[in-house]
């Protein structure tokens, strides 16, 4: 295409040629502009066999014959109208329609008629076919060509559908789903998450060590719960070290990430690092503010360290972060029944059920500390109502077992064994239960067996050194005394800080006539036992983060060693007695809450239901992702209550 010539007779010309010398160079625009209908002009075409001049000639003015003053003025009159003319042509030609994806035969058959037309019409007309043509959105196309990944929403859908199949058991359906939000998402980390504690729960560590290292991988170690989750798996397999710096590196991805800081908190306490301990829940409150798992685990602290005055104000503190908590209500619990206040404790249990009705714990803490007052009766409706809603947990059949057989018949106490033993054939202490029963009733063979049944679960855990004391116990009794003596040193390769155990195996010794080895038994315990160290001066410190009134504080937890009087103390214990004490109708909070009938609370000792509940594991998923046609008709999944 010429664009600049210097004369439209040359033939070859420069892209800019110099004007000839003493004149003056005019350019004049010549637009394409869409014509009127009533004119048969046609816009001039742009190839080198026309002899029409170019868009933008360069003309000199003396080549040109002058002109007058009034053929200028019809000329700017002509240029005039010709720009309104193309302002109406835009105008007509820039309308608003709405785009169309795919239009009728007959629009492509127009298509074809303005192809075979003359040029003449062809420049306007063709901007308007093509833009007819122009895909501007089309959501099926785009989805097609996007790798066929299907919205985020349906990652959300996953892991819900994938909670409630691992809730129920079906595993290996869950594994697949979470894989393929792995191959859909893998920058995402929940599906990592999932993955990897439903491998955990089927004590499959190494795999799900595995899928938490890849998570890390793909999330460039910028997620802190894979770290986290994956701190929390070293440290139930023993290694702690690792778990320490899995621990550090969840901190540093995120420092407001509170179950790291209480993870690693909890771990060090388990090694006896107080001081570390309370380091870690004091940087915890620093970044991540009140939280009530904080309160609570500084509030078991003091507790450890007899400064209940302090624990109570911890435990309040924590309930004040979140009415709702249950383990926090539960644990202040245990404390006033560690100080013999019951009916404290009751108030403070009521609150448990009352913020999580459907807490297993809750029932079964209850539920025991009724039975060691006897209150047998009420202890059993308990532990019953914790077995209704929650009939797949089976602590809460352990313990009404054993219930069973102190107040009612050995027989019904292996009914209700068996049954626990059904619903969670690698809970260890249902074994070790049942073991030490047949123990008792004389059915020493049978004791063996059951005790041999949870060592093969796994021997490595503190559940397998309690096994192994109580065998070596049953074996001292009937006078095998070199395999109590092996059973008790295994115990303690596993948990070498048992009390128990050390004093147990000194009694044979010392039983046996064995003085001297007896007393370098207990001499080796009080050498190898982790000594706890802790200083009461990090409270001031502390408390000055979580409350600055801090001369309050010392007044309450009692730091200026004021001499109470005996009346004193009796008038807050009973202000305090007072605080918790309610009308609680449990028959009432039963019906409501709960929807059970208190009258026919009975376990379920059929293996019926058992029957049903594999069969149903054994039922295919549906697909989440169907096809379009179908998607539709895509049910809800199913929740069940375990």
């Amino acid at each position: 295409m010429k664009i600049f010539s210097s004369s439209p007779s040359n033939s070859k010309f420069a892209l800019f040629s110099p004007p000839p010398q003493n004149s003056i160079t005019k350019f004049n625009f010549i637009a394409p502009l869409k014509t009127n209908s009533h004119s048969s002009k046609s816009l001039p075409t742009h190839s080198h066999d026309t002899s029409s001049p170019p868009i933008l000639q360069e003309t000199p003015q003396n080549s040109a014959p002058p002109k007058s003053e009034a053929t200028e003025m019809e000329e700017e009159y002509g240029f005039d109208e010709e720009i309104t003319n193309a302002k109406k042509s835009l105008e007509e030609l820039l309308v608003v329609r709405r785009p169309t994806m795919e239009f009728p035969d007959e629009e492509v058959q127009s298509t074809a008629e303005y192809n075979n037309r003359n040029a003449s019409s062809g420049i306007d007309e063709g901007l308007s076919i093509f833009a007819k043509k122009m895909l501007i959105f089309e959501p099926k196309i785009v989805e097609s060509s996007s790798g066929e990944k299907p919205l985020l929403v349906n990652l959300d859908l996953a892991l819900y559908k994938a909670k409630i199949l691992a809730r129920n058991y079906r595993y290996q359906e869950a594994e697949e789903l979470l894989i393929k939000c792995i191959s859909y998402w893998p920058e995402d980390g929940r599906p990592y998450v999932a993955l990897g504690k439903a491998l955990s729960k089927q004590s499959r560590n190494n795999e799900a060590r595995s899928v938490y290292e890849k998570g890390c991988q793909a999330t460039q170690g910028e997620n802190s719960y894979i770290w986290q989750c994956w701190a929390v798996l070293e440290n139930k397999m023993g290694n702690t070290r690792r778990a320490r710096e899995l621990f550090d590196a969840a901190t540093v991805a995120d420092k407001r990430h509170i179950a790291a800081w209480h993870g690693w908190a909890v771990l060090e306490m388990k090694q006896g690092n107080i001081l570390k301990a309370r380091n870690l829940l004091g940087k915890g409150i620093k970044f991540c503010g009140g939280n009530e798992y904080i309160y609570q685990t500084l509030a078991l602290l003091e507790v450890r360290a007899k400064r209940y005055e302090q624990a109570r104000y911890l435990f309040k503190q924590a309930t004040k972060c979140n009415p709702k908590s249950c383990a926090s209500w539960l644990a202040w619990a245990q404390l006033e029944v560690q100080q013999a206040n019951n009916r404290v404790a009751r108030g403070l249990f009521e609150k448990a059920v009352q913020a999580s009705p459907k807490n297993r714990f809750a029932w079964h803490v209850w539920g025991v500390f009724e039975a060691n007052l006897g209150n047998v009766d009420l202890a059993r409706k308990l532990l019953k109502v914790g077995h209704a809603v929650n009939p797949r947990d089976p602590v809460l059949l352990q313990s009404l077992a054993l219930l069973e057989y102190r107040y009612s018949t050995a027989n019904l106490a292996r009914l209700i064994f068996r049954r626990a033993s059904e619903l969670d054939p690698r809970h260890q202490p249902v074994w070790i239960a049942w073991g030490w029963m047949e123990w008792k009733e004389g059915n020493l063979a049978t004791a063996r067996d059951l005790y041999q049944k949870a060592l093969s679960i796994d021997s490595s855990t503190e559940s397998a050194a309690r096994c192994l004391q109580a065998w070596g116990v049953l074996e001292q009794r009937v006078g095998n005394l070199s395999a109590a003596r092996r059973l008790f040193r295994s115990s303690l390769n596993i948990n070498s800080q048992s009390y128990v155990t050390w004093m147990t195996w000194a009694s044979l010794e010392e039983d046996q006539g064995n003085s001297v080895r007896a007393e370098e038994i207990r001499e080796l315990y009080f050498q190898q036992r982790t000594e706890i160290v802790d200083d009461a001066s990090w409270i001031m410190g502390f408390l000055d983060i979580i409350d600055p009134a801090i001369d309050s504080i010392k007044r309450l937890l009692n730091f200026e060693k004021v001499n109470v009087s005996s009346e004193n103390k009796d008038s807050g214990e009973d202000e305090q007695l007072g605080k918790f004490s309610s009308d609680f109708n449990l028959d009432k909070f039963i019906r409501e809450k709960l929807a059970l009938d208190p009258s026919k609370l009975e376990v379920q000792l059929e293996p019926s239901r058992m029957a049903s509940s594999k069969s149903s594991i054994n039922r295919p998923a549906s697909n989440i992702w169907k096809s379009p046609e179908n998607r539709n008709a895509t049910s809800a999944p199913n929740v069940t209550a375990s």
